[in-house]
């Protein structure tokens, strides 16, 4: 081969000439053509040989040159970048398309309905709700936001309840202060009564106690003279002085009963022994005056801590009053329920009524519209007292042309100790 040849200048271009060229420098690529240039060492085996007149000194025997078109192998080569440059280029606004359009729904969309529900709210409108059902962080928001349009409606909604009731509300709280006014009074007029009771009963009880005995002494002396006739003017008067003088001793009796003097004795006890003892020490007198009682339990029974003969004598107190209220044949009820935490008994009869003008007044010492020579006026205020005292209320629950109903409430869990909460 020519030395000149394009093949041979890889090796002859350089001095001195080189026994061996590093594998790059043996290819060549250049006008569409690839040449490979493998070179053909003299081994032992070729200048031994009888074919070979080479020399063991020479190091080359020759070169095989190999050149190939490389125009097809470019043309793929070059397709194929192109392909893989439009691969990458589609493949990466294919993603930005993706990514624009996940981010679209997953974040602009619930961000939407978030702006939407804020407008929502601003307008007035606080029934709106996000629908976003969603186990992530928005969907927590879209919770927490439904839960403050919720409080909101609330808040709004009683705020407006407030200024359209707010009148009718501002009454209503005057009339519940009138009446614990008037409850305060009450029990203040009741407790100075009380105190001046006292005094002036124990004051009165002995020398009434004296001129009775002592009227009806002088009256049995005179009966036993055998001219009694003669005094039978002055016996007549010692008999009036000694009803009379029974009479004092009674309201001097209901006053120390009104004052309440004597130590309660608080118990365990239950209400509706109470109410049947009650009923069986009036059973002759609702037969007298042809009165049916019915009892009507709404609970199987209830237990309180009171004196079991004060609240008994409070409850014949005012089944006397429901007695003489009621006409014959008519009937009395007493019913027992537990409303809070509170035993209540409710005594009805079938009366006229209490007057309007009256009402306020019946739980008044002296105060009756009964004949005041044998009524003292204190049954109803010796009630008020003794259901005072156990920490109780007691009051007219309803009144007409039809009857009138007498609600007592006892507190179940209300303990005292001579008198004294504990």
């Amino acid at each position: 081969m020519d030395i000149e040849h394009p093949a041979c200048n890889s090796c002859h271009s350089l001095k001195p000439i080189p026994t061996m060229l590093p594998v790059k420098d043996l290819i060549n690529k250049s006008n569409g053509t690839l040449t490979l240039v493998n070179p053909i060492i003299n081994e032992e085996q070729c200048y031994n040989s009888g074919c070979h007149a080479h020399k063991s000194t020479d190091k080359l025997l020759g070169i095989i040159s190999v050149q190939m078109s490389t125009e097809t192998v470019d043309s793929i080569i070059k397709k194929s970048t192109n392909i893989f440059l439009f691969g990458v280029v589609a493949t990466f606004f294919l993603l930005m398309i993706v990514s624009v359009i996940a981010i679209n729904l997953s974040i602009k969309k619930p961000l939407q309905k978030f702006f939407t529900g804020i407008k929502e709210i601003a307008k007035g409108n606080l029934d709106y709700k996000i629908q976003l059902n969603r186990n992530d962080e928005l969907g927590l928001m879209a919770k927490e936001f439904n839960l403050m349009s919720e409080k909101l409606k609330s808040a709004y909604d009683e705020i407006k309840d407030w200024n359209e009731n707010l009148n009718k509300k501002v009454e209503q709280k005057n009339q519940e202060l009138k009446n614990i006014y008037e409850q305060i009074v009450q029990v203040e007029k009741l407790a100075s009564l009380g105190k001046l009771s006292a005094t002036v009963a124990h004051e009165l009880n002995n020398p009434l106690e004296g001129i009775l005995t002592y009227s009806k002494l002088v009256a049995k002396k005179l009966e036993k003279l055998e001219d009694k006739e003669k005094y039978e003017d002055i016996i007549k008067i010692l008999q009036l002085i000694s009803d009379e003088s029974s009479r004092c001793g009674k309201i001097v009796k209901d006053l120390l009963q009104f004052s309440h003097q004597d130590e309660l004795q608080f118990v365990h006890s239950s209400v509706k022994d109470i109410i049947n003892r009650a009923v069986k020490l009036m059973s002759h007198h609702f037969q007298i005056n042809n009165v049916k009682i019915k009892l009507d339990f709404h609970i199987e029974d209830l237990f309180v801590e009171c004196d079991a003969q004060r609240i008994e004598q409070a409850l014949i107190a005012i089944l006397v009053n429901a007695v003489e209220a009621t006409p014959e044949g008519g009937t009395i009820i007493i019913s027992l329920a537990k409303e809070m935490e509170n035993a209540v008994i409710r005594i009805s009869d079938e009366g006229k009524g209490i007057q309007p003008e009256v009402l306020p007044h019946i739980f008044e010492p002296f105060y009756t519209t009964k004949d005041k020579v044998k009524d003292t006026g204190l049954g109803l205020a010796v009630v008020y007292g003794i259901v005072q005292q156990h920490g109780g209320k007691v009051f007219v629950e309803q009144t007409s042309i039809k009857g009138t109903t007498f609600k007592i409430s006892l507190p179940i869990n209300h303990i005292k100790q001579n008198g004294k909460e504990t």
